[in-house]
């Protein structure tokens, strides 16, 4: 057996389902807030995209997709991150996915040399599939704290010049999971000085990006950053974009991963072997979610609606930073994580996440002590009742 594989921890929610084991919760509507997992209804033309798609299910995909695909998604990064047109080669820089989770882990396969001696940089707390890709591909994982006295981001000046030597891969995530934290450009461009600087790869998670809750300012993306840099090629970086959060289709499995085009050409001949090509169907259904932007306005309206509708509930009880993207709240508890995770369920039938299952244990601590997360992912009713019952959990508490 690969020995790496016993480096491996427990997946969050395997962890939660031991914690939630011999409680009996009241008969209350169960009300789950603990994945991420959108429940909008995903727009109609989607779906008839894919059903009118099926039809190619009698052929093998490719590991380059299609080259609509490639265009709408190019499209999409220039109008959304203000590129300008052409500016991203939809032939050159970009490939789709199977979802950011498996071009997430695929790609630092394909990145790290194995020798063993690699670090690969992430938030603390993050995306679990970061440090399973890292530790997988015989690097080291090294986690970097995101505090609220931070903004809740990496502290980049933190990082001794021997750990950036070192690095492979910097994991940055903006929007941030769990914290809703926004890297601007000034941080970004900051991320790619010391990347020149000590020659790593910079691969940014911005599956949120079209979740946010100031009409007036979305988040500043990786390839933007490089653009305000002079970097027209993307190089040393990449982005990972996908159309589970954005349209709420999480079933779908479908993003794309764009960027510097040497890393690209490498990890298309990696895909070739690694078999998975995204099924001509998924495609075909992709294509014009990422040309048409309303039904993402429109799904990130619902998303500020219900953080307007539970923040003053929950704002008075609870020692709540307002998010500033994606769908989730990172209060801190009073008690510990997981009793405060367990007493919620126990006597409020509500499962939420202990923020220690999302992070990892520093010199200075765990990151996700006392602190839960909250997915806002339920129609905005069960939103609201979920508030209204941890008041009643914390005043009982």
């Amino acid at each position: 057996m690969n020995p790496y594989l016993e480096k491996l921890h427990s997946y969050p929610f395997e962890r939660l389902a031991r914690l939630k084991e011999g409680l009996e919760p009241p008969s209350k509507p169960h009300i789950a807030m603990s994945i991420g997992e959108p429940r909008h209804q995903p727009p109609p033309f989607i779906a008839e995209a894919l059903i009118n798609g099926l039809e190619t299910m009698g052929s093998y995909p490719v590991a380059l997709g299609l080259p609509e695909l490639r265009l709408a998604a190019a499209g999409w990064l220039e109008r959304r991150f203000g590129l300008g047109q052409d500016a991203v080669d939809a032939e050159s820089m970009v490939l789709p996915l199977n979802g950011t989770r498996e071009g997430l882990f695929a790609f630092v396969q394909s990145v790290i040399d194995g020798r063993g001696e690699s670090l690969v940089l992430m938030p603390n707390p993050f995306y679990q599939i970061y440090e399973g890709a890292a530790l997988l591909a015989g690097a080291q994982p090294v986690y970097l704290n995101t505090l609220e006295e931070n903004g809740f981001l990496p502290d980049l000046e933190a990082v001794d010049a021997e750990t950036w030597q070192r690095t492979a891969i910097l994991f940055l995530c903006s929007p941030g999971n769990p914290t809703g934290a926004i890297m601007d450009l000034a941080y970004l461009k900051r991320a790619l000085e010391l990347a020149e600087k000590y020659d790593f790869v910079i691969a940014g998670d911005e599956c949120y990006a079209d979740l946010y809750f100031d009409e007036d300012q979305p988040p500043a993306g990786l390839l933007q950053a490089c653009a305000a840099t002079g970097n027209d090629r993307f190089q040393r970086c990449v982005v990972f974009h996908s159309l589970s959060k954005r349209s709420s289709v999480p079933g779908m499995r479908s993003g794309f991963i764009a960027g510097d085009a040497e890393l690209i050409k490498s990890f298309l001949l990696y895909r070739t072997y690694h078999g998975w090509a995204v099924p001509l169907f998924i495609l075909l259904a992709s294509i014009p979610a990422w040309l048409d932007d309303q039904h993402a306005a429109d799904n990130r309206h619902l998303y500020q609606a219900k953080l307007e509708a539970v923040w003053p509930v929950l704002e008075p009880v609870m020692d709540l930073p307002r998010p500033q993207a994606a769908f989730y709240l990172w209060p801190r508890t009073e008690q510990d994580e997981e009793s405060f995770t367990r007493e919620a369920y126990r006597q409020q039938n509500l499962t939420l996440l202990p923020g220690s299952y999302l992070a990892r244990d520093t010199a200075t601590g765990n990151p996700g002590a006392n602190r839960v997360r909250i997915s806002l992912v339920a129609p905005v009713a069960d939103c609201v009742e979920a508030a209204e019952r941890l008041c009643e959990l914390v005043n009982n508490l």
